[in-house]
């Protein structure tokens, strides 16, 4: 093994006649479970030294085509060569990030390092290096006996990059590899991989985030489980064939629903404070944006002509497949009551926060009024979610005072629980009950009259895309389908005051926007 680390660590360090210049080919990838085809004939070739996108919606067949790119199972037809190596015989100088965390709870930082480097055969001393080097550089070399199970999500999901990494492998599997890790953190990562990728590592990269891909040497959009189109990020920017308007403008929502409507106007994507606006002529669509608008007395504050982003792009593409994504109005069955405008909805009060010596939150103040979204803003680790759980009243705070839904002594009462509702950032559902069985559950436990359950699960499963599905087991769902049906389930009893810890975590940018619609309608 020494040895062929050794030969290992020259091929990726120097350009050799005997390096093929593709590290990877597919010709006619499938894989079919039972009747469904999830991959239906890809082909690919990745050469050495890229970092190569593979993106596409929830349930394209990314997964599928990781799996066995990994050797984990084994495809249905179809030829592979890694290094001229078939997935299996190729798994020792493959390393492979699942999307789900797959490392040891009741394992320290640490021990679940040594762990991956005794099964890549590593010697102590490389462990150790290579270990601290990406704890640094993940910012986590503060917590190296802290136990897995007990890091917050964000730190989850570094602790399983450096694992992944530690044995630095010719080709790298990244199935969305920084799915709840903060910004400031998946820019670090990225430049690391930027790094890997100069040395001469390969890497296939999937990923919800759109600013991501652009950073990818090329990208294959993937759906329905086939390769729809490959490019480098700026090719298939300018294969769009379409300007971006950014608007900025009194009552976005109002304005978003206007301009919908619009045929010269071919998509309205909202960021934050503003739309982008596709349109084939810029022109005439900011001529035909600003008389709409004056019409409807809604005022311009700016419209900035840009360049379509990747997001724009695939948002594009997508739409283009599937149609107009249209979220189902949600089925509401009581008015909420009006209250004075001073009425807290969520406060807090000099809240702190300790686990023995170490203090998760100190000193926090806040209030928010009904019919508000605010937003928790912060690095992984920062006490994002400890605080949430204190304001929803699943931890009692060290020091200070909560308010919660009119109630500020007893906010674990079975009143105030009827009029909350919480989507935790790690999934809440049960993997071993069917979709079905676990909204039965939840609508049971909040209370919901059997009158309206039905119709209340009907729209889960179609604001999930899920119709018909609903024998399937929560635990069979991808990442970003779970948190849809997570949303579902935390609104089906109309609460008054709704928590949501990084709700849209690993969802294709389609059905985020889906998400914010339904926030904002709430709201």
């Amino acid at each position: 093994m020494d040895e062929y680390r050794e030969n290992d660590e020259m091929s990726i360090s120097s350009e050799t006649q005997t390096v093929p210049e593709s590290a990877i080919k597919l010709r006619d990838l499938r894989k079919q479970y039972g009747k469904l085809e999830a991959v239906k004939g890809i082909d690919l070739d990745i050469r050495r030294g890229e970092i190569y996108g593979l993106i596409g919606p929830d349930g394209a067949g990314k997964t599928s085509t990781f799996q066995i790119l990994g050797g984990v199972m084994p495809e249905s037809s179809g030829e592979i060569s890694i290094y001229g190596k078939n997935a299996r015989d190729a798994r020792s100088f493959v390393g492979y990030l699942t999307q789900a965390f797959s490392l040891y709870q009741d394992l320290t930082v640490l021990e679940n390092l040594r762990y991956i480097g005794d099964l890549r055969l590593l010697s102590r001393r490389e462990i150790e290096e290579r270990g601290m080097h990406y704890l640094r550089l993940f910012d986590m070399d503060k917590f190296p006996d802290r136990l897995a199970g007990r890091l917050s999500g964000g730190m989850k999901q570094k602790l399983a990059l450096a694992c992944a990494l530690i044995a630095e492998p010719r080709i790298l599997l990244l199935d969305e590899p920084t799915t709840g890790v903060d910004p400031v953190s998946r820019r670090e990562f990225w430049d690391t991989l930027a790094e890997l990728s100069s040395q001469g590592m390969t890497m296939v990269v999937a990923t919800p985030y759109l600013d991501e891909a652009e950073r990818c040497s090329r990208v294959s959009f993937m759906f329905d489980g086939k390769i729809i189109q490959t490019g480098t990020p700026k090719e298939l920017r300018e294969n769009l064939g379409m300007k971006r308007l950014e608007l900025r403008a009194e009552d976005l929502g109002k304005t978003e629903e206007i301009l919908n409507h619009i045929d010269e106007i071919e998509e309205v994507q909202r960021f934050g404070d503003r739309l982008d606006l596709m349109v084939r002529d810029a022109e005439q669509g900011e001529r035909i944006t600003r008389e709409v608008l004056a019409e409807e007395k809604i005022e311009v504050e700016q419209i900035h002509v840009g360049k379509p982003t990747l997001e724009n792009t695939f948002v594009a593409v997508l739409r283009e497949l599937e149609g107009k994504l249209i979220a189902p109005p949600f089925p509401r069955k009581r008015e909420f009551r009006v209250r004075p405008q001073d009425s807290v909805a969520i406060g807090a009060e000099n809240v702190s926060k300790s686990f023995g010596d170490f203090v998760a939150v100190k000193d926090f103040n806040l209030s928010v009024k009904y019919g508000e979204i605010y937003g928790l803003l912060g690095a992984n680790g920062a006490g994002k979610t400890t605080t949430i759980k204190m304001l929803c009243g699943l931890l009692d705070p060290s020091e200070g005072l909560i308010q919660l839904a009119d109630e500020r002594e007893n906010v674990r009462s079975q009143f105030v629980r009827q009029r909350v509702g919480y989507m935790s950032q790690k999934f809440s559902l049960y993997d071993d009950l069917s979709i079905e069985e676990n909204l039965n559950f939840f609508a049971g436990a909040y209370g919901v009259p059997r009158a309206e359950r039905e119709e209340k699960k009907r729209w889960v499963m179609e604001f999930s895309g899920l119709q018909g599905q609903e024998k399937m087991l929560t635990g069979e769902l991808p990442g970003g389908w779970k948190q849809r049906v997570a949303f579902g389930s935390a609104i089906l009893h109309e609460p008054s005051v709704l928590f949501l810890d990084e709700p849209t975590s690993g969802v294709d940018p389609l059905a985020r926007r889906a998400f914010w619609k339904m926030i904002n309608e709430l709201a």
